[in-house]
């Protein structure tokens, strides 16, 4: 079993630190709050900084919100790289920028550590059951080192080509999960206010080639307004910036992505970030009075 630094216990961090420690794994783990405190009375140890958790680790994964922190985690005062043995294994789980993702591998290669970056979908239930769906950036065998790790976090684990392509995969999984909420928001809000019953009208929909799992998941919480998330939408935003910023370095056009965005911004605006990517449809119908 491996000695594995964990840096990021928030809402997706901490179900996934706790099923490693109940594979049987030995936990070093930063920034211990009371609503991460259960880990340690399992078996983690706590430590008090990035360079701590890293110290005599064989794999350290970080888990943590956006760009920003992946980098301050990293190399800022205290940082996991400071901390990182030679040939230990760096697993970048977030979901940022692919540019810069390839900048801090260079970094940490430098080194003599490995880099991963390997973001996930699937959510705080996919966290809590080891489902989640894993797309992976990295040199083979660093992706096979790791792989009895991924398995006990995911089901569906994809190699999909050298460093930063992980996080070129989960930002277009975003702009598919956006968009498509957005577009059944659009949907129930035209059939609401045309008078039709929308859990009528989600059996129906169902049953023909519209049917997938937003319009099943996310449908239902639009029916119930049921806004908790899930997945918030101020991390989905995040997300779809990241797509934004990486087309433009491209030189590509997402115009829909732009437009999602911009709904975002005006429920960000009335204090929605912190609801579920799916509050999208209370959105749709606050620009729509009547």
């Amino acid at each position: 079993m491996a000695t594995i630094g964990f840096i990021g216990l928030g809402t997706m961090g901490r179900p996934m630190a706790e099923r490693l420690i109940e594979a049987g794994h030995k936990l070093q783990i930063n920034r211990v709050k009371p609503h991460s405190q259960y880990l340690v009375d399992k078996g983690a140890q706590a430590v008090d900084t990035p360079a701590a958790a890293a110290r005599g680790a064989d794999i350290v994964i970080v888990m943590v919100p956006d760009t920003p922190d992946v980098e301050a985690v990293l190399f800022g005062p205290g940082g996991a790289a400071s901390g990182l043995a030679s040939n230990a294994l760096l697993i970048d789980m977030s979901s940022i920028a692919p540019v810069a993702t390839r900048e801090y591998a260079e970094r940490i290669q430098k080194g003599g550590a490995r880099y991963l970056d390997a973001p996930v979908s699937g959510g705080e239930v996919g966290a809590k059951g080891g489902t989640l769906t894993i797309m992976i950036g990295g040199a083979p065998e660093d992706v096979e080192r790791a792989r009895p790790i991924f398995e006990v976090l995911g089901k569906n684990i994809t190699h999909v080509g050298p460093v930063g392509c992980g996080q070129v995969v989960k930002v277009a999984n975003q702009i598919i999960v956006g968009l498509t909420i957005e577009c059944v928001g659009e949907a129930f809000l035209l059939a609401e206010r045309a008078g039709v019953d929308l859990g009528i009208l989600k059996t129906a929909l169902m049953g023909g080639f519209a049917q997938s799992r937003i319009l099943e998941l996310h449908g239902q919480r639009m029916i119930e307004d049921a806004f908790e998330p899930g997945f918030a939408l101020r991390l989905h935003r995040k997300d779809l910036n990241i797509a934004l910023e990486t087309a433009r370095n491209l030189d590509i056009s997402l115009p829909n992505t732009a437009g999602t965005v911009q709904l975002m911004n005006a429920a960000l605006s009335r204090g929605l970030g912190g609801k579920d990517h799916s509050i999208l449809f209370q959105a749709l119908g606050d620009i729509s009075p009547g």
